[in-house]
Parts: structure tokens; sequence; C-alpha cells
């Protein structure tokens, strides 16, 4: 198994260094390929309008093939798969581990989790792995938890259309208490945006914001984290809303 790994908090990140390592054990080939520095947040986005530049460089102190690249994390999976493995398809890419959560709505602004989504869009298995919360003191669980789930991904049914979302708790192992599948949750927040003024009087922002506590349903991802569970929950790209298009292709709109 040729496994692809990326993330979007950069590739000298220990995160993605200790995924890859502990994927290096079960699988034949792991090939990094990353931004060169943290693309939190920039979700699906990609690199038009300025050349991609790719570096070969030497990953920690491992014998692992592994690039740097100045885009974002869906840049890394588009290059990686048509350009610098063209010859050496993935047979599956593992986007993390993130230092922080992608539960819930937030999926959609996560880069962690748009370069699992380019995967499958490009036919390819994929996983997104996140810690639950930014404390955290080991990600060695988190890495031991995606070569389980990597060895399983294949006995899915249509998996190469499902990108499968894992968020590990950041607790002491043996206070983990399981692993649930879940929905996705629900993650709204109080943002702020502190204005400031540059030297010569025109105004910036900085945002920042805290979770809102929101009732969720006991299926979801929010609700598995917080009980202390693995959350893993399939997601897909197809965002069409079916009940909706029932109700407006009855509407006969044309008339």
């Amino acid at each position: 198994m040729r496994i692809l790994v990326t993330n979007d908090d950069g590739i000298l990140s220990e995160g993605i260094y200790t995924l890859a390592k502990t994927l290096k054990t079960i699988a034949d080939e792991v090939v990094v390929v990353a931004p060169d520095s943290e693309q939190s947040a920039t979700g699906h986005s990609i690199t038009l309008n300025q050349p991609l530049r790719v570096k070969k460089v030497k990953f920690f102190e491992t014998d692992i093939e592994a690039y740097a690249v100045n885009g974002t994390p869906v840049d890394c999976v588009k290059l990686a798969v048509e350009a610098i493995l063209k010859d050496r398809r993935p047979d599956l890419v593992i986007s993390g581990i993130n230092n922080g959560p992608n539960l819930g709505t937030d999926v959609i602004y996560s880069g962690t989790v748009s370069a699992a989504v380019e995967a499958a869009i490009m036919e390819i298995p994929s996983i997104a792995m996140s810690m639950a919360t930014s404390h955290i003191e080991s990600y060695n669980g988190a890495a031991d938890f995606a070569c389980r789930i990597a060895k399983k991904i294949f006995q899915l049914h249509k998996r190469n259309e499902t990108i499968i979302n894992v968020n590990y708790p950041t607790i002491p192992e043996k206070k983990v208490k399981g692993v649930k599948v879940t929905t996705l949750g629900i993650r709204k927040y109080e943002n702020s945006f502190d204005e400031r003024k540059d030297p010569r009087g025109n105004s910036y922002y900085w945002v920042s914001g805290t979770v809102r506590d929101i009732e969720q349903s006991e299926e979801s991802d929010v609700a598995a984290i917080l009980n202390n569970y693995i959350s893993i929950t399939p997601i897909h790209f197809d965002l069409t809303h079916f009940e909706t298009y029932k109700e407006l292709k009855a509407l006969d709109i044309e008339k």
C-alpha cells in the first residue's frame, strides 16, 4: 500500500511527523507532500495566480520521501497525484494529524479535511485525522489509530466517494472510552474583530472567536468528543439537499 500524507499545519509540524513515521510500520511506501508553511482554514482553495514551487526536503531524521510546496493542502494533493507521483498513484491519502479539531460544520473551512476531499474527488480513498483540542501532549494514540483505520478502509463499499473524518480525544489513552461512528454536529462561534491601525492610519482587523455552547445530537461528532470517544464521520462532497431538490422539482418553476 502506498500512502500519500499531507496536512495544513505545514511540513515541519509534529502531527505530520508522527503520522508519517507511524504509517511506515504498515505501508510499503509513505510519501509526504505538504505545505511549506501553515495553511489552516484555507478550505478547498487552490493556487492559480502564482507558480507552485516544490522542494524535496529531509523529513526530520527519517528516510521518508518528502516535498514542501508553497501552496494549500489541496494544491499538495493535486500536485502529488498528477505530477510528483504520476507514475506511482497513491492507494490512500491521509491528511493530518491536525493540531486541533475538525468537527461539525468546521469541516467546510478545514484545509485538513479539504485535502482529503480532493483525494476523494480524484477517486482515491482518504482519511482526515485531527486532535480534539490544540492542547496536545502526544500524537501517538491518534497515529496508531490512523494505522488501524488505514488497514480497514478498503473494506468499505464505494470507499472512493467517501472521506473518513476522524477526531481523536486529547486525553490520556486509558480515559478514551472507545470509538463512535458519528454524524456531523454544529459548530458556531462568537466572532470578534479587533480593529487596529497601520502606520498610515488605515484600519485592519484580526479575527478570533470562541465556540458557542449548542445542544448537539447524541449521534454527532461533537457529542462523541465531549464524552471522550474517538469520532469517525463519513462525509461526502455532494452538497445537494435532496429534500429541497424534490420540492423544487414539484413546483414546476418553468410555468
